[in-house]
């Protein structure tokens, strides 16, 4: 069998360890996202079980890859390194076909997603559950309305009433609203919703296109490492050259110093 060279070796093992980090961040983060949304079931959540179970899959399958590209490099196999290589090839491929996509659709979101949600004005006509939504979003992130509390038209929720506290904050303004044939005051969130929501949509967009990014360099590098790998195992075991020199240029004794002087001379 071929020599690896030792140094490559720990590069390609620390690499490898760096990867299974890597899995288990996602997979920790996918963990963290879920706790955090809840899953309550119902056909809205369809698509966020669809992209908990994406994550899932790719944590999974990094620390799989990961754990054969260290075999491979601790017992020096071909074959593992092979599949390694192949998982490397496969992966950058799908990398890039996911965050090229990605980063050029960037610059639409906003303008699709302004225009999904101004479709669901006025929100007291909307579904029950696009206001169980606006109410959700109103209440934890202290907002009223999508585009603004006219958005709610004369039937603003309580989930866009501050308390005292928030008032004293300057979180809030003040509408009048008639009651019984007389105008009064309510205290409601100034800000709306949909900025909001836009820029931690655009945030997590951001990160996730890094994620894609990130993991496709990585898949090169390791395609790298384990291409040079496998390319020194199909060398010899020794690499020296024995170099040795002619006879013609040996340093034998001219012949003349063979002959002796006679005695006399």
């Amino acid at each position: 069998m071929a020599q690896v060279n030792t140094c490559l070796k720990r590069v390609f093992t620390i690499f490898n360890i760096f990867f299974a980090v890597v899995g288990g961040v996602i997979i920790l983060l996918t963990i963290l996202s879920q706790v955090l949304t809840g899953l309550h079931g119902g056909e809205e959540m369809e698509g966020r079980v669809t992209g908990l179970a994406i994550l899932y899959g790719v944590g999974i399958v990094t620390l799989v890859i990961a754990g054969v590209g260290a075999y491979g490099a601790h017992r020096e196999s071909k074959a593992a390194l092979i599949v390694f290589l192949v998982c490397m090839v496969i992966g950058s491929l799908a990398m890039l076909r996911l965050g090229i996509p990605a980063a050029v659709a960037r610059p639409q979101v906003e303008r699709v997603l302004e225009d999904r949600f101004r479709s669901m004005v006025p929100l007291d006509k909307a579904t029950e559950d696009v206001k169980d939504m606006a109410d959700t979003l109103q209440t934890h992130m202290h907002c009223c309305g999508l585009f603004s509390y006219k958005d709610w038209e004369d039937e603003i929720p309580a989930s866009c009433v501050c308390n005292q506290k928030e008032q004293e904050e300057g979180e809030c303004e003040a509408i009048s609203y008639m009651n019984l044939f007389q105008t009064k005051n309510k205290y409601i969130y100034s800000k709306p919703c949909f900025p909001m929501l836009m820029y931690y949509f655009l945030l997590i967009l951001d990160i996730g296109i890094g994620i894609i990014f990130s993991l496709a360099i990585l898949a090169l590098l390791g395609m790298t490492l384990s291409s040079i790998m496998i390319h020194q195992m199909r060398l010899p075991r020794s690499n020296t050259l024995v170099m040795t020199v002619p006879a013609i240029f040996t340093t034998a004794p001219p012949k003349y110093q063979e002959l002796h002087n006679p005695p006399g001379y």
